[in-house]
């Protein structure tokens, strides 16, 4: 399963030292995965392979439940190689891994 979406990159604020970076799946979007899901790890995760502009790489996506979707943490050298800091919309695709 393929998904493609536009989002804004936020920080989370929860641990000041190491602040993560996300963007949010539009609801829709969560809800389609789950409905693919064959397999649920840690903490709910859904292994994926996102590309933002040139850069691939492989994580996962995790509920939200103050959010009510997954969010995807985008990491620094990802930041950094495509330019982007938080507050800029990011174009994403995600590859489901676990489906």
């Amino acid at each position: 399963m393929i998904v493609e979406f536009d989002a804004p990159l936020w920080q989370w604020d929860a641990r000041r030292a190491d602040a993560w970076t996300f963007v949010s799946l539009p609801t829709d979007l969560a809800d389609d995965i789950l409905d693919v899901v064959s397999v649920r790890r840690g903490f709910g995760s859904v292994r994926v392979e996102a590309s933002v502009g040139s850069t691939t790489w492989r994580t996962s996506v995790f509920p939200s439940a103050e959010q009510r979707t997954f969010v995807l943490p985008v990491k620094r050298a990802v930041r950094r190689a495509e330019g982007v800091d938080v507050g800029d919309t990011l174009g994403v695709r995600l590859r489901v891994l676990d489906a």
